[in-house]
């Protein structure tokens, strides 16, 4: 457990918005090189990791490395910067944050999400949640042009300052465990796996928080037979929330996901492969639970209408305050994924992955 602890917080504190996940790239390489037989970056950034099997029948497992962010795209005469989100944040959530953001040059300075004072509000406006165009970062400077002398402008970019901890129970809690966590899952299921049937394809992603970039394009390069993405989900497990609305629970385990989607459309997990890891969870006595989102989705969707479609399912950790600063999940819930993961693989066998594929009807 606390070998998983330690990953999951190397990855948590690592700097890494849509576009800019060099430094998650590179604990990625680091991590995955030990336990892969080939690996390689593409042209986008997604890290691939190919642990050959007995047969070549191709299984791509995916994580995404991108955390949600921020870009600067105006600063004003005082030096404030403006900016638009790079992922779907909750304005709420922001506000009085600190936040680190990269210069031109690569390097880190701090900064913070102002608001318009209350003290100054119209009347009947002080509680009312701002909007992202009223936000802005304060980095301390007075002007446009001391902002750019520290190589901060348009198209600069910055995520929330939070270290992870520990709190009582075995939770943590930290920035980005959307999907770090999921990350963690998957780095550490290839330490668990020997050898497997399939060949598998560990894909850590990129862009996923932007639209499921990364993953489109991995999936057209790899064209596996099946695939598995890791995720967090919503845990609403807390006060105020009914039981129907929960999603999923802490401490109950990993999700296996029936369907998620929302306004952008619904996306139904491939029934086969939902109920194969339902399988491989009750034989090996791994807790888990069904879950049913309606709003949001992961990388699995983007995979499953690549090429002549590709069958495949998500693996969910859940957690609380998502696309928050203070995301908090259950350890034991996120090695249980990378156990159901580890031992899913090295069950699929050749018989099963043939049952995915299209017949031909006499």
């Amino acid at each position: 457990m606390d070998d998983f602890k330690n990953l999951l917080r190397k990855l948590s504190e690592a700097f890494g918005p849509p576009g800019f996940e060099d430094e998650v790239r590179d604990i990625v390489v680091e991590e995955m090189k030990p336990y892969v037989d080939e690996l390689f970056v593409d042209r986008w950034g997604n890290v691939f990791g190919v642990k050959r099997g007995r047969t070549d029948y191709r299984v791509m497992v995916a994580a995404h490395m991108d955390e949600i962010g921020l870009m600067v795209d105006y600063v004003d005469k005082n030096g404030f910067l403006r900016v638009k989100p790079m992922g779907g944040w909750n304005e709420v959530t922001l506000v009085g944050q600190r936040v680190v953001v990269r210069t031109k040059d690569g390097r880190k300075i701090k900064g913070v999400v102002g608001s318009r004072p209350p003290h100054v509000t119209p009347p009947g406006k002080e509680r009312e949640a701002p909007e992202m165009k009223d936000l802005f970062v304060d980095i301390g400077v007075s002007s446009a042009e001391e902002a750019e002398k520290l190589g901060v402008g348009v198209g600069s970019v910055a995520v929330l300052d939070r270290e992870f901890a520990e709190l009582a129970g075995g939770a943590v809690t930290g920035k980005a465990f959307d999907d770090r966590a999921g990350l963690a899952a998957m780095l550490y299921a290839l330490r668990l796996i020997d050898e497997s049937p399939v060949t598998i394809y560990a894909v850590a992603t990129v862009q996923e928080e932007i639209g499921l970039r990364g993953a489109a394009v991995a999936a057209e390069r790899v064209n596996p037979h099946a695939a598995i993405a890791l995720d967090t989900t919503i845990a609403a497990d807390m006060p105020g929330v009914s039981e129907r609305e929960y999603v999923a629970r802490l401490g109950a385990g990993p999700a296996v996901k029936v369907m998620d989607g929302g306004r952008g459309g619904l996306f139904v997990a491939h029934p086969k492969l939902r109920d194969f890891l339902v399988d491989i969870a009750r034989r090996e006595g791994i807790p888990y639970q069904l879950e049913v989102l309606y709003g949001g989705t992961t990388d699995a969707m983007a995979i499953a209408f690549r090429r002549e479609g590709i069958p495949a399912v998500t693996i969910s950790i859940p957690a609380r305050y998502v696309h928050s600063p203070v995301e908090v999940l259950k350890l034991e819930d996120a090695v249980g994924a990378s156990k159901l993961l580890a031992s899913a693989l090295r069950n699929m066998t050749p018989q099963f992955v043939e049952s995915l594929l299209e017949r031909k009807l006499k």
